[in-house]
């Protein structure tokens, strides 16, 4: 196929995706760098990936593909060989007679076309992809990519190492000396692996990471859209050196092997700082280590973006406008309530207020807001930080946590001081909170006052939009779900997931956050006051107005984004 002559910056121009300044920034560090110009356009952001394959695919009339979901035949693969795949970006799609259709991220590379003539002996047929997915397909066809290589480097160095000392068996007591440990902590297999693992949880986009040691193997596991999934495990060997590796990342003692300890480290990725909060948890083979990563980047601060369903961000902004009173976030661990009142304080943090906040442990950064550590070994507590910060003339205040009735007490008695108060607390659902206080020791009168509004919230696995595709739900099933339609989803689309390679056969891709809101209404208020059980208050709350955890899910399903079965698995019926 013969390529129109056009250059690719004309298309881009004529379309006014760039600017001519831009194009001339990106030729410079082209001539300079040797990179390509749509990889350079793209990388620094001046071009979305969607727009080059779009516009190229246009002008010069040829078809874009999805590479994602290929298999791709290993005698087709062979005809171009990984370096010059890499090289080039593209990858060999199909083999029809004399004809090898190529897909590339820059089809207007006809040097890279020609070379692959000469070394394949067939004619080329260009198509263009996206760029990422070509990477990502690029890896997956061809190894694994940079990971699984890196994994095979480190492994070989530590099996190399041990050959070194095999024979030697006697155990001296240097081995316990703290400095030799670091020493040992310092040498290039351990310290790479210890990068390896960090690296691989960021690669797949992991929340958590776990490190753990049994009789016989060391098992890593990372947690990815809210469940474990296995990774590659270091040999046993280097499982005492990697954990003191961590230690000293997170400024923890490396000789302290018998209690917890935690800490913190960061790392660069991509240009990007990440924080991981590590924990270290003695166990019966040794110590288990957790890493939980937080990266700042990914943190989505605006509540309007949180994707959440009317009512529960009325409910939000309403209580937010108070002048004071608790808000209160309740749900399981990992279920989001942190982003959601980070995303709170962000709106709420202006020039004219002072916001503070306790936690513990400070998990992001919040310009403006002054962010202070609980301290429990030396007795600055959750209560104890409440009290100095009460001090400190605040408008707004977030404890991380109320635990205790000390804790409780003390928050209470801020919000009916003029303090807008926002926490978390360990409850089923919404309606929940207000026992919960009272079990707590709160007298029941200073619950109905202070409560502004409670809020449970869920993550649930997102469909991936890869594979997604439409199902029909019987009407009977839909009423054992308890649906009822939705006046903002004229058309509900239930969808399900096949399973592709770009989700790993799961059918799922992310998640989704899923909230209910209860504003503390006035026919609440004489429940609480006569200790009612939570269910009674759910239920004035439901005629109030409130959407319950399973209709707001519900609502998410029937928009296409998540699927009934987790519906069901996270929500209990009403």
């Amino acid at each position: 196929m013969k390529l129109q002559k056009k250059k690719l910056e004309d298309m881009l121009l004529s379309e006014h995706l760039v600017t001519s300044d831009q194009i001339r920034e990106c030729l410079q560090l082209h001539r300079t760098t040797g990179h390509s110009l749509p990889q350079l356009l793209v990388e620094k952001g001046y071009l979305s990936e969607e727009n080059l394959v779009v516009t190229i695919s246009e002008h010069l009339g040829i078809p874009h593909i999805r590479v994602a979901n290929y298999n791709i035949p290993k005698e087709v693969l062979g005809q171009v060989p990984e370096a010059l795949a890499r090289q080039y970006m593209m990858l060999p799609v199909s083999l029809t007679g004399e004809v090898l259709t190529l897909a590339m991220a820059d089809p207007l590379n006809i040097m890279a076309i020609d070379d692959l003539r000469m070394i394949s002996n067939y004619e080329i047929e260009p198509v263009v992809a996206m760029m990422g997915e070509l990477r990502e397909a690029i890896d997956r066809h061809y190894g694994g990519g940079k990971a699984d290589k890196l994994f095979k480097t480190l492994t070989a160095a530590q099996a190399e190492r041990e050959e070194e000392l095999e024979g030697v068996s006697e155990i001296t007591e240097e081995v316990e000396d703290v400095s030799n440990m670091e020493e040992g902590a310092n040498d290039e297999p351990v310290r790479n692996m210890t990068r390896f693992i960090m690296f691989n949880a960021l690669e797949r986009g992991a929340s958590d990471v776990h490190l753990e040691l049994f009789e016989k193997l060391v098992r890593v596991r990372y947690r990815v859209d809210g469940s474990l999934e296995e990774g590659k495990a270091p040999p046993r060997s280097m499982h005492a050196n990697i954990v003191a590796r961590l230690k000293i990342l997170s400024g923890c003692r490396i000789d302290e092997r018998r209690l917890p300890q935690d800490g913190r480290c960061r790392m660069r990725y991509k240009g990007r700082d990440i924080d991981f909060r590590v924990a270290f948890l003695p166990c019966k083979y040794g110590e288990k280590v957790v890493l939980r990563v937080l990266d700042q980047s990914s943190l989505t601060l605006d509540l309007d973006k949180l994707g959440f369903e009317p009512q529960p961000t009325e409910a939000f902004h309403h209580a937010l406008d108070m002048p004071h009173g608790m808000i209160l976030m309740t749900g399981p661990t990992g279920s989001g309530k942190t982003t959601t009142l980070y995303s709170a304080l962000h709106k709420l943090n202006t020039v004219d207020t002072n916001i503070v906040t306790v936690e513990d442990p400070i998990e992001y950064e919040l310009f403006g807001v002054n962010q202070v550590q609980v301290k429990q070994q030396i007795g600055f507590t959750f209560a104890e930080a409440l009290r100095q910060i009460l001090r400190q003339d605040p408008d707004i205040v977030m404890v991380g946590e109320i635990r205790d009735g000390e804790t409780a007490d003390v928050a209470v008695k801020a919000a009916l001081t003029g303090h807008l108060v926002l926490s978390t607390l360990h409850t089923n659902d919404a309606s929940g909170v207000f026992p919960r206080l009272i079990d707590m020791g709160v007298e029941p009168f200073l619950v109905q006052s202070s409560v502004a509004l409670a809020a449970a919230q869920r993550l649930l696995k997102r469909v991936c939009p890869e594979c997604k595709e439409t199902i029909t739900v019987p009407p009977d099933a839909l009423e054992r779900f308890q649906y009822q339609p939705f006046d903002y989803i004229p058309e509900p689309q239930f969808v399900r997931g096949r399973g592709c390679p770009k989700c790993k056969d799961t059918g799922y891709k992310g998640r989704v956050a899923v909230i209910e809101a209860m504003l503390n209404w006035p026919q609440v208020q004489p429940l609480v006051l006569q200790r009612a059980a939570g269910q009674d208050i759910k239920r004035m709350a439901i005629q109030c107005g409130m959407k319950t955890l399973r209709q707001n899910a519900l609502s998410k399903a029937a928009q296409g984004l998540t699927t009934l079965e987790q519906v069901l698995e996270h929500t209990i019926a009403d």
